[in-house]
């Protein structure tokens, strides 16, 4: 996976970059075994996916995963892929829960951010708003972390607590919505509040939070043809492309609603500028 990735002109329309899912063998909830995971890794690049954050649960007495496994267990997959002539570039992440020592933990990089970057994904219970949520992100933040709310569009509390995926934002943590609950798979509630985030410029962007072959696929295209539509396919192209580069290659991004809600001008994006150096290389 260390190759150099030279993209053909035109290329932005057709490259995407999955920063969420559960591909690696027998980790956590997602893929149990390495047939799977290669299965997986054959329908995301048929779909258009050529780079991938393996991003394990690590959460406290049910997934005890650490920098340390997660990167054996993509090193061994890498193999496998390479053996398979599958063309998936794969990197290290996590997808993080909340924890009394998470600060400390990421600091010292038993739990991984993003490629190494300042980057992490950051996933809040589902059924219940903890206390003091917002101070535990803004500590974070004040670490030198961004954190990336994965799937808030899902959260059941998000229908009392909106406010708060508000606030969060506004503080400095990005957006990530899940690829299957744009285009409605994760029923009306979902979709609802997906269109909502964005409607109001609040997503950052979307992946695919992939789990198996069959339930929870890999995939991004058809959520990028319905943001496309809603949106625009620049912004589209941005939740898949632009930002996760940016992401991956750790380089300062400024929320996309705490941007819009300041009135900034964009800045001039060079479309594919910087793939090729970022891309040497999928692992360290």
């Amino acid at each position: 996976m260390g190759q150099y990735f030279r993209p053909c002109r035109g290329a932005a329309r057709t490259l995407m970059i999955d920063l969420h899912s559960h591909i690696l063998p027998g980790l956590d909830d997602g893929s149990p075994n390495l047939a799977e995971s290669l299965e997986m890794a054959r329908l995301a690049v048929g779909d258009g996916t050529t780079h991938m954050a393996c991003t394990p649960h690590i959460m406290p007495g049910v997934y005890g995963n650490r920098t340390a496994n997660i990167v054996l267990a993509m090193q061994g997959l890498e193999l496998a892929l390479q053996d398979a002539a599958i063309p998936l570039t794969l990197y290290v992440g996590a997808d993080v829960h909340i924890a009394p020592d998470l600060q400390g933990q990421l600091s010292s990089g038993n739990v991984p951010t993003l490629n190494k970057s300042r980057y992490f994904l950051f996933e809040p219970p589902h059924h219940i708003l903890p206390p003091r949520l917002e101070d535990l992100a803004q500590r974070l933040i004040e670490a030198g972390f961004v954190p990336i709310i994965t799937h808030p569009e899902r959260l059941t509390w998000i229908k009392s607590n909106y406010d708060v995926i508000e606030r969060l934002n506004a503080a400095g943590c990005l957006i990530q919505l899940t690829a299957d609950s744009i285009v409605g798979a994760f029923g009306r509630t979902a979709l609802y509040y997906s269109e909502k985030l964005l409607d109001e410029g609040r997503v950052d962007i979307v992946a695919s939070d992939a789990h198996s072959s069959t339930r929870r696929r890999p995939g991004l295209s058809q959520a990028v043809a319905a943001v496309a539509k809603r949106c625009g396919e620049d912004e589209a192209y941005g939740m898949v492309l632009l930002r996760p580069r940016e992401i991956l290659a750790d380089r300062p991004l400024m929320p996309v609603g705490a941007a819009r809600r300041k009135k900034q001008a964009p800045a001039p994006v060079n479309r594919l500028g910087g793939l090729g150096r970022l891309f040497k290389g999928g692992s360290e």
